[in-house]
């Protein structure tokens, strides 16, 4: 591994293993993006497939909340569909739509096509370069979060071909095809494991897997299609990384819609389960505890639209449910494109502050 900055703050690191903090720490998701003038100046110049190939952008516009807000973490700028590109599939990021694929799985006799052992350091070098270019120039200031999306919602965007309300077409694999859906969700599996270990090899300090998707399954589907995977990707990154002599790097799994599979995410190899707006953190704590993990979220970002006022007084009562240790603060889904910075502001500042006065009290 390259020699790196030593860690000035590890806020984050430390909350994710439930140890003493001085507050919680905060971050957002997709705290890089569209909401922020700096970074529609970039897109206005680049394809959002180019920023992300390009790792000197990449690492522009992670660094540009950084400049903004006092986070606590940084995340480096990607897709989770890369993954699929990896393995053959061509993704367009179409303005006004999202993701598209032009040529979807159709049957699951195309699963043969795509590539079955990808190398993986050829085909997403230029994220690890991203990551490296990154730590570099974080100077230690805050820990930086490598991610990847989970296999089912990546099957789903494979299957369906974008964006949907339902991802009928990839649901209606996992019953109409059982055995080849599984064969995919293997193989994506194997591919999310190199991809994330090879990513703290670049200098990520802690994970994330995004299952996006999670709440349009029901919970035997989730558990046989979703979660057994989860729990392997988890297992696996931790024995090589283990196996490389590298400790400390905090495994979180967002399950987005999950809220029915606490018990069990909580009963994986994950050190974080991060938490959408819809479930109360006092319940998630009560089944998180018993295994002793942290959390991570949950603020709902529409909270982020009203006044200072209203979101002062959400942030506080979110700091107070979770409570003084084993909290991450974040949102419980990404920002949204249309967010003022002044109210990410608000809330961080927010979390600095409740947080502080939560612990003194505790």
């Amino acid at each position: 591994m390259t020699d790196f900055p030593s860690l000035k703050n590890d806020l984050l690191i430390r909350a994710a293993y439930c140890e003493e903090v001085e507050r919680t720490p905060v971050w957002a998701m997709r705290q890089a993006g569209r909401y922020l003038k700096e970074f529609q100046e970039v897109r206005a110049k680049h394809d959002f497939f180019t920023v992300c190939r390009t790792p000197e952008l990449a690492c522009e516009v992670t660094l540009q909340p950084l400049r903004r807000f006092d986070l606590d973490a940084a995340i480096i700028f990607s897709d989770i569909l890369v993954i699929p590109q990896a393995l053959g599939m061509e993704v367009q990021m179409v303005p006004g739509k999202g993701p598209v694929f032009p040529k979807p799985l159709i049957h699951p006799n195309e699963i043969k096509a795509l590539n079955q052992d990808p190398d993986i350091d050829k085909e997403l070098g230029y994220v690890f370069d991203a990551i490296t270019l990154t730590r570099k120039k974080l100077e230690g200031k805050v820990p930086l979060i490598g991610f990847s999306g989970a296999p089912w919602t990546l099957m789903a965007y494979m299957v369906e071909g974008g964006s949907s309300a339902t991802f009928s077409k990839a649901r209606a694999w996992l019953f109409q095809y059982p055995e080849e859906s599984e064969l995919l969700l293997n193989l994506l599996t194997n591919t999310i494991i190199k991809y994330l270990v090879n990513q703290v090899k670049a200098g990520a300090q802690t994970l994330q897997v995004f299952e996006s998707h999670a709440g349009i399954l029901g919970s035997s589907t989730f558990a046989k299609f979703s979660l057994q995977y989860l729990s392997r990707i988890a297992s696996g990154v931790k024995k090589e990384l283990s196996d490389l002599g590298i400790s400390r790097v905090p495994l979180i799994v967002f399950a987005k819609g999950a809220h029915y599979a606490l018990e069990e995410l909580s009963a994986t190899d994950y050190d974080v389960i991060s938490l959408d707006w819809t479930i109360d953190p006092k319940r998630a704590r009560e089944i998180s505890s018993a295994k002793g993990k942290a959390l991570q979220g949950n603020l709902d970002p529409a909270v982020l639209y009203g006044s200072p006022d209203s979101i002062n007084c959400a942030t506080k009562r979110m700091v107070e449910a979770f409570g003084a240790r084993g909290h991450i603060a974040n949102l419980g889904h990404g920002m949204y494109p249309d967010l003022k910075p002044e109210s990410l502001k608000a809330f961080v500042d927010t979390v600095h502050s409740a947080s502080q006065e939560c612990i003194k009290n505790s």
